[in-house]
Parts: structure tokens; C-alpha cells; sequence
């Protein structure tokens, strides 16, 4: 169970560490504006809209694989095949951020699909 606890961790926090790409492309766009920084993050692009666009999907992937992780934890289903998924959807969430970054789009898709299917295995398992 300590796995579990330590991926939903790590997931938790994807999405504030891609905030860091985003914050330096704002502050490379005329300096961070912190009074309005959607506006300034809709200027975005190239680097900084990539960024911006895997920032916002970490978070769009933690409401999908925190709930599965709870269900887990709550029906006792967690054993090695469920941390071995959870363990797998962490790296593909850092590998689809990078290759976001990088600009690598049927890859960044294909570990996008790994990642989600990670997350809804993990809840089929625990039907």
C-alpha cells in the first residue's frame, strides 16, 4: 500500500513541477504577470502553450488516477499487479511531459494512452 501512497504523491505533485516550464515561459513572455497570469498564459506559444497544455493535462490525469488509487486502497485491492500499474502510469505522466516539452506528438500520445489505461485497469481490477 505504501507504493500507492507514494505514486499518488508523486502524481499530485506533476502538476505544480510542470507549472516550472510554464513560469519561465511567462516571465521570457515580458516578465511573470502575476495580476493576470491566464491572460498572459493564452499569449503563450510554441514552447510555453506546450507547456502550458501538459500542465494542465497533469491535472486533468490526477482526476482520473487519484480516485482509482483511493478504490485501491478502500476495497484492499493492493497488490503487486496494482502497484506495478500505478507504478507505470507515474512514468508515463513524466515520460508525456517531456515528450510534450520536446514536441514529440505520436509518442507523447501513445504514453498518454498507457497512463489512462494504467488508471482505468486499476479500477476494473478492483470491481
Amino acid at each position: 500500500m505504501t507504493t500507492l501512497i507514494i505514486c499518488l504523491f508523486i502524481a499530485a505533485l506533476l502538476p505544480f513541477i510542470a507549472k516550472i516550464p510554464v513560469a519561465i515561459a511567462m516571465h521570457k513572455l515580458n516578465g511573470y504577470n502575476n495580476n493576470h497570469p491566464r491572460a498572459q498564459q493564452a499569449e503563450l506559444t510554441g514552447f510555453g502553450a506546450r507547456a502550458l497544455a501538459a500542465h494542465q493535462n497533469a491535472f486533468e490525469s490526477l482526476a482520473i488516477f487519484a480516485p482509482s488509487i483511493l478504490l485501491a486502497i478502500s476495497t484492499h485491492n493492493t497488490g503487486t499487479f496494482i502497484e506495478q500499474l500505478a507504478i507505470t502510469h507515474v512514468v508515463a505522466r513524466v515520460l508525456y511531459n517531456i515528450t510534450y516539452l520536446l514536441n514529440i506528438s505520436t509518442v507523447r500520445s501513445l504514453i498518454w494512452a498507457v497512463g489512462t489505461i494504467s488508471s482505468f485497469t486499476i479500477i476494473y481490477q478492483c470491481i
